[in-house]
C-alpha cells in the first residue's frame, strides 16, 4: 500500500488534483473517526478533518515516502484535534439553565447509552490520553507505532493508554453506567 500511496503523492505533487482526491476518499473515514472520538462533536470533527487534509496537501512534499503514510496523517489529525480542544477549554463556560430539567427517559443501560457515556468521558479527558487510547483500541495500533505518531517515548504511550482506561472505568462507575468491581 505504501507504494500506491507514494504514487498518489507523486502524482499530486506533479499537479494531478485527482490523486489528492483519491487520498482524501481513501482516508477521510479514518481521519473523521479519530476526530469525532477526540472532539465529540460532529461539526468540530468535520472542521478538524478538513483542516487536516488542507495541512496534508500543503505538507506532502515533506512526507518521507520511506515511512508509513497513516501514522503521519493521524499525527496531523491528532494535533488539529488537540489544538481545537485547547481552544475549547479557553472559551468561557455557558451557565446552566436557571431551572431544573427533569429527565423523563427510562433508565436503560443499552449499548447505545454506554457508547454515549464513553464518548462523554473520552471528550472530557486529557487530549493526549484520549488520542493514545483511541489509536490503541480503535485503530488497533501497536504501542510503538503510537509512540511514533505522537512523538513521545514508548513508556509514555503505555502510561497514557493505561491512565485513559482507568479514568474511563472510574468515570463510568461514577456515572453508574457500569457497576463497581
Amino acid at each position: 500500500m505504501s507504494t500506491e500511496v507514494s504514487m498518489l503523492v507523486s502524482r499530486y505533487l506533479k499537479g494531478h488534483q485527482s490523486a489528492f482526491n483519491e487520498l482524501f476518499t481513501r482516508y477521510q473515514g479514518m481521519v473523521f473517526g479519530l476526530c469525532l472520538r477526540m472532539l465529540g462533536h460532529r461539526q468540530e470533527a468535520e472542521d478538524a478533518m478538513q483542516d487536516t487534509f488542507v495541512r496534508v496537501a500543503n505538507s506532502l512534499q515533506h512526507w518521507d515516502s520511506q515511512r508509513s503514510f497513516e501514522p503521519w496523517l493521524l499525527t496531523i489529525a491528532g494535533n488539529r484535534c488537540r489544538t481545537m480542544l485547547a481552544k475549547r477549554f479557553r472559551r468561557p463556560k455557558v451557565s446552566p439553565l436557571a431551572f431544573p430539567v427533569e429527565d423523563t427517559t427510562p433508565d436503560q443501560h443499552t449499548a447505545n447509552n454506554l457508547a454515549e457515556e464513553m464518548a462523554r468521558v473520552l471528550q472530557s479527558m486529557r487530549a493526549d490520553h484520549c488520542q493514545a487510547f483511541l489509536l490503541f483500541h480503535q485503530r488497533q495500533m501497536p504501542y510503538q507505532e503510537i509512540a511514533n505518531v505522537m512523538s513521545v517515548p514508548l513508556g509514555t504511550v503505555k502510561t497514557w493508554v493505561h491512565r485513559a482506561r482507568q479514568e474511563l472505568v472510574e468515570q463510568l462507575q461514577q456515572r453508574e453506567t457500569i457497576g463497581s468491581r
